[in-house]
């Protein structure tokens, strides 16, 4: 089997997406005029309106908040650490660098979800890349893969991940079996995910700013106490990227490791381009009510994934000095790094951290897969019952699986939910292209920005109209 998987890893990520996410998301900020960089603030201001009264969608900051409950999580501890091993220092230059044009992907895709969202019969949004790909493409063959895909990955293999991570963490720290771990995280994850996607926001809104607001005010303090080595790890990222460094800890494959590995890892931890996080944002109800805006929400998410938590995890351990010194890897090489920094506590501490980023990123990811049902039809009590304890399941699994084994399973359905997704918003990029162009011509003339689908008649049927025409009269 790891056969196999390796064989459509090395099809998928050395000829195709290593240059098809790049590539998507240069042409993203191009068409859109660099829209992450100009419009930054408009991000902020998005994130921090007041949350509409239309209460069949989650507030714009729960989507946000979903979002990195599924993006911070082991991408940003272990992943960071799998590149700096398999990569060298150079494989955070390019993580940076898809994170920074990814945003303007994930802008698009989330642009697109609010676009294509529907009210299924229990009052609820829905939505996601399958709706735009069934109904923006006319093709439902695709969208039904996607979904497949999406489910067995992200409510599968995806929490296995996270699980893993958990395990590796607690045993090395404290010593607990991790099969033990993967029965008490799956017991305390199946209490909220039995409550549905609105549990799910609820409890991410609370415990996503905490935990990544702890992790980062350690990183701050660190560096703080290591303040004229920064910039020399900085330079070491940057050089060691373009070729002008040697690659530390005896890394080979030179500048294309560095590449390769960042661009894989990169991806995992935030995300963009893959069509995961359009499932929640299309739950949300946007504020302004244009679907625009629920795209500045998601981009602003993959900076903070990977710019904020990210960075600091690799400034982290490269300020420790121990990449290299031995052969530790993933979580073990986060715990150790911060040990060097604060003594046994730090591995308290990433141990804990994990936990929390994690648990968070198995309730995100479990609410993509939900979401992924109602395209299915299959959004009953039963389907969504084999899907919960399906899920719950592999949390246990991938708890006492090896992390290599997991990460591949993930690579692997990860490469090809992208490919799909990526050809989806690039056929549909002129609709992209012409909500951004709406939106900051009412910004610019003053008006609060909201959708008219009137103006939009080379959708056709595929809007649901009626979604939007709703939400209309409860805004006022």
């Amino acid at each position: 089997m790891d056969t196999v998987i390796n064989a459509i890893n090395g099809v998928l990520w050395n000829f195709v997406l290593i240059y098809g996410l790049l590539g998507a998301g240069l042409f993203f900020t191009i068409r859109l005029g660099g829209i992450q960089f100009v419009h930054f603030r408009e991000m902020l201001r998005v994130i921090t309106a007041p949350a509409s009264k239309d209460k069949r969608g989650i507030s714009p900051f729960q989507a946000l908040t979903v979002s990195l409950a599924s993006r911070v999580g082991t991408g940003n501890l272990a992943g960071v650490a799998v590149a700096l091993t398999l990569g060298g220092p150079g494989a955070i230059f390019w993580m940076w660098m898809v994170a920074l044009v990814g945003m303007a992907t994930a802008y698009a895709e989330s642009s697109l979800a609010q676009v294509y969202k529907i009210t299924t019969k229990e009052g609820r949004h829905r939505g996601g890349p399958a709706f735009y790909i069934s109904k923006g493409l006319n093709a439902p063959w695709a969208g039904t893969i996607f979904s497949i895909c999406l489910i067995v990955s992200f409510g599968l293999i995806f929490v296995a991940v996270q699980a893993n991570s958990i395990a590796e963490a607690f045993n090395g720290s404290f010593g607990v079996p991790k099969i033990v771990v993967g029965v008490v995280v799956a017991v305390m994850a199946g209490f909220v995910i039995f409550g549905g996607i609105r549990s799910i926001a609820k409890v991410a809104q609370v415990l996503v700013p905490v935990m990544a607001g702890a992790y980062l005010l350690l990183a701050v303090v660190v560096m703080a106490f290591n303040l004229t080595e920064v910039p020399q790890m900085i330079w070491l990222i940057i050089s060691s990227a373009l070729g002008l460094q040697e690659a530390v800890g005896g890394v080979t494959g030179g500048v294309m490791a560095a590449a390769l590995n960042g661009i894989k890892r990169g991806l995992f931890s935030n995300e963009a381009g893959m069509g995961s996080a359009p499932n929640i944002a299309a739950v949300a109800t946007p504020v302004p009510h244009h679907p625009a805006s629920q795209g500045f929400v998601q981009a602003f998410g993959c900076f903070v994934d990977t710019i904020l938590v990210s960075t600091a995890t690799a400034l982290l351990i490269l300020l420790s000095g121990v990449l290299g010194t031995n052969e530790l890897t993933g979580m073990q090489l986060t715990q150790s790094a911060l040990e060097a920094h604060v003594g046994v506590a730090g591995g308290y501490f990433v141990a804990i951290a994990i936990l929390f980023f994690a648990f968070t990123s198995i309730l995100g990811n479990y609410s993509y897969a939900e979401n992924a049902l109602a395209f299915l039809k299959l959004n009953k009590p039963m389907p969504i019952t084999i899907l919960r304890l399906g899920c719950l399941a592999m949390v246990a699994w991938g708890s006492i699986q090896s992390v290599s084994t997991v990460f591949n399973f993930a690579d692997a359905a990860m490469g090809t939910m992208a490919v799909i997704n990526l050809t989806a918003i690039l056929l549909l990029s002129g609709t992209v292209y012409k909500l951004t162009k709406d939106y900051f011509t009412q910004r610019n003339a003053g008006a609060d920005p909201r959708f008219d689908a009137s103006k939009y008649p080379e959708l056709g049927d595929g809007v649901d109209r009626t979604v939007w025409t709703a939400e209309d009269k409860i805004h006022g």
